[in-house]
């Protein structure tokens, strides 16, 4: 899909880098527009380096790039949209490319807006907002937090991982042949690695940062899905996904539980930790201890021993190498229907990198390899792989 990246002048311009990066990641085209006051902010070349197409100069660099913007967009985006952008935007006004740009456009556009609490609230803000939503511009955010000059309150922009979100529904919904695919589904999804105290200090834990089992429920939600995501990692929930934040094993089991019951797939992509301390003291141990563990719950085993009738269960397996006939034996002992390995020892592959490369096994049919691609494509893989599983239930 091709976006048209706005960037107004506010500090939250910065993130937008970050949503840049990410579309593209995400294998959309990204042409980012820059208002002055934007460069203000960040640099042009920033983007260019990250974008798809270099940034354009402006309304007089040869041609009529706003109509050309317009015509070519599959969907536009704004993010930051201050305050003064959305005042122009709502009157019609036209003064600078992307204002330009989203008044010669017939495509979808996404409005993010950032400013000081007060002036979201100012009644001029509020009025414009209503306009546009009624002209079928979409809102997302703002939220509650941390603003400029040490204040809080609501107009802090929405996080880059909501906005892509919101990209990749809109996108799902233009992708005939795949973006509905989970429309009516429910799909669970685990993520990050568990934490499993020693004392009220320390944990063990593992590396898993949560990022490919966060482009799993983003990728479902692209495909029409409603998502349910258990996740213990620290990574903001994509939105529009219901989120359960856990921390051990314990708490990781009996969330999926609750959740995978009336569930159409279950992806386990959760990290749990295999063993937890026997005994975690209540008080901070000093010097060397020793410490006895015992084996955590086997929590992909059980929802396959519970699992309703034609349900698709998913397991992730972190391997250092792809042993195939290891795979097919933990997917037949684990009960489940599809069973991702990735080799975390690859380069640029695994934990806390924002590429993966896996081997997807399922039961009864053969090993597709995926070779070093972003998490979000390795998602798609994945979810490829569910829907056939899904269609052969049928």
């Amino acid at each position: 899909m091709r976006v048209v990246l706005g960037v107004s002048g506010g500090i939250a311009a910065y993130k937008a880098v970050e949503v840049c990066r990410r579309l593209v990641e995400e294998g959309h085209t990204v042409v980012p527009v820059l208002t002055r006051a934007a460069r203000r902010f960040v640099g042009e070349a920033t983007f260019s380096a990250l974008a798809t197409e270099a940034v354009p100069r402006g309304l007089w660099e040869g041609g009529i790039p706003h109509t050309r913007l317009g015509q070519s967009a599959d969907l536009v985006v704004v993010a930051p949209a201050t305050a003064d952008l959305l005042g122009r935007y709502a009157a019609g006004l036209a003064d600078d490319l992307l204002t330009a740009t989203l008044l010669a456009t017939r495509a979808p556009v996404i409005v993010c807006p950032a400013m000081h609490a007060e002036m979201w609230e100012h009644p001029a803000v509020v009025e414009n907002l209503a306009l546009l939503r009624r002209r079928g511009v979409e809102v997302v955010g703002p939220e509650t937090g941390r603003l400029a000059g040490g204040d809080t309150g609501t107009g802090r922009m929405a996080e880059p991982e909501t906005i892509v979100a919101a990209v990749l529904s809109r996108s799902a919904s233009r992708r005939g042949e795949r973006g509905g695919d989970l429309a009516g589904r429910h799909v669970v999804v685990s993520a990050g690695g568990t934490r499993e105290p020693i004392d009220p200090v320390r944990v063990i834990t593992n590396r898993s940062s949560g990022k490919q089992g966060h482009a799993i429920a983003r990728a479902a939600l692209g495909r029409g899905a409603r998502v349910t995501l258990v996740t213990a990692s620290a990574l903001p929930p994509p939105g529009g996904a219901e989120t359960v934040h856990v921390e051990s094993a314990a708490e990781m089991e009996e969330a999926m539980n609750a959740v995978a019951k009336d569930a159409d797939v279950v992806v386990m992509a959760a990290a749990v930790a295999d063993f937890r301390p026997k005994a975690p003291a209540r008080e901070k141990l000093h010097g060397v201890s020793e410490l006895v563990f015992e084996p955590t719950p086997d929590i992909l085993a059980g929802l396959a021993a519970r699992r309703r009738p034609g349900q698709v269960l998913v397991g992730f397996a972190a391997e250092t190498g792809h042993d195939l006939n290891q795979a097919v034996q933990k997917l037949e002992r684990k009960g489940a229907d599809i069973l991702v390995v990735n080799d975390v020892s690859a380069p640029g592959s695994g934990f806390e990198h924002d590429t993966n490369e896996v081997t997807i096994v399922g039961s009864g049919s053969g090993a597709v390899r995926v070779p070093l691609r972003s998490k979000g494509e390795v998602a798609e893989a994945v979810l490829d792989a569910v829907v056939e599983r899904l269609s052969q239930g049928e």
